[in-house]
């Protein structure tokens, strides 16, 4: 079975870390943002492109069969998730989202300010059924 993994939350809550944890083929928006010396260059204007970067990165990993892949994003609302439900069903994927919540008082590592971490919290849609 081919699985995608889709991990979400708040900056610092160990998505990353987790999905270093479940292996397979791993990817994030934030990835966009790191140049060729490993800095992080955030740039809000560039997001929407930063996103369509990670979903096309995934979309070739299940062109090539890739049996288990990870996209670790905030998704806060559940629409940010659509892309990858489409592409999982187009190429046989089933979808496991898992909410990782920061109950291990980690600090997300790129600086993203308290207001904005509210904001992002305010917002997080979380669809049981």
């Amino acid at each position: 079975m081919k699985k995608l993994f889709l991990l979400r939350g708040l900056p610092g809550s160990g998505k990353t870390t987790l999905s270093e944890q479940l292996g397979g083929s791993h990817f994030e928006t934030d990835k966009y943002f790191i140049d060729e010396h490993g800095n992080y260059n955030f740039d809000g204007s560039k997001l929407k492109i930063a996103h369509k970067w990670c979903q096309l990165r995934v979309e070739h990993s299940m062109e090539d069969n890739i049996d288990k892949i990870v996209v670790s994003n905030t998704f806060t609302q559940e629409w940010e998730m659509d892309t990858y439900y489409e592409l999982a069903k187009q190429y046989g994927y089933t979808v496991f989202s898992i909410i990782v919540e920061n109950r291990h008082g980690g600090v997300n590592q790129h600086g993203v300010p308290e207001d904005k971490l509210q904001q992002m919290a305010d917002r997080f849609e979380i669809k049981l059924k």
